[in-house]
């Protein structure tokens, strides 16, 4: 195997795993929410570092394959693709670390009809599936799955847009839940920022195996 061809195999795998690590984040965030479980909650929140230094390395890996090895074609989308996928998954990363802060800092447990009623908790599950296809996606190197996330993304969009008349009417019912409903609302704003990530890995993935450009180009989106 030539040494770009393991440099190359080495970086899919330490990405393979970041995406890991951070569905794993996503997940628990999930579960602190639903359970409003704190110390599940501090966990995300430490283990938020081990994100931070996988982002660290896979970038120096990628600049040092493009500095030494001069990729070509293929390997060069791939590289380039790598570097913004684990941008993107840092990012993501950080929401989860978000909602956990807001478990945290809550004193009071979050009213499962608020739970419901604001579809943050399927929102979370949207999420965290087209986050897992977003990464099937890239380690198998399968386009199709990687289009269906643009669809499914649409939810996350819808549930925020309504976001705002949700409060305001849920108010009107309880408004000694302000302060929970506000950490809600800004969830909802997170969740929805998750779902342009996911978007963006999808984009990169097809752009390094199609060499197709999505950004920017609806035409070409399903």
């Amino acid at each position: 195997m030539l040494q770009i061809e393991q440099e190359i195999k080495s970086l899919k795998e330490e990405l393979v795993n970041m995406g890991d690590l951070v569905k794993a984040q996503l997940h628990k965030s999930k579960l602190a929410l639903k359970n409003f479980d704190k110390n599940l909650a501090r966990e995300i929140v430490i283990k938020e570092r081990r994100v931070n230094g996988y982002e660290l390395k896979i970038d120096r890996d990628c600049e040092n394959v493009l500095a030494l090895r001069t990729p070509v074609a293929v390997d060069l989308r791939f590289v380039l693709a790598v570097l913004k996928i684990n941008s993107n998954l840092e990012r993501i990363g950080d929401i989860a670390e978000g909602i956990a802060k807001y478990i945290i800092h809550t004193e009071t447990k979050f009213a499962t009809t608020l739970l419901e009623r604001s579809k943050v908790l399927q929102m979370l599950e949207v999420a965290i599936s087209i986050l897992e296809d977003g990464m099937a996606s890239f380690e198998h190197e399968n386009t199709i799955l990687a289009r269906s996330i643009f669809l499914r993304d649409e939810f996350l969009d819808e549930v925020n847009s309504q976001a705002i008349d949700f409060t305001k009417g849920y108010l009107v019912e309880k408004p000694s839940e302000i302060d929970e409903v506000l950490y809600i609302l800004s969830i909802i704003r997170k969740l929805e920022r998750v779902g342009d990530h996911v978007k963006n890995i999808a984009e990169e993935i097809i752009f390094y195996i199609e060499a197709k450009v999505l950004k920017h180009n609806k035409d070409l989106q399903p």
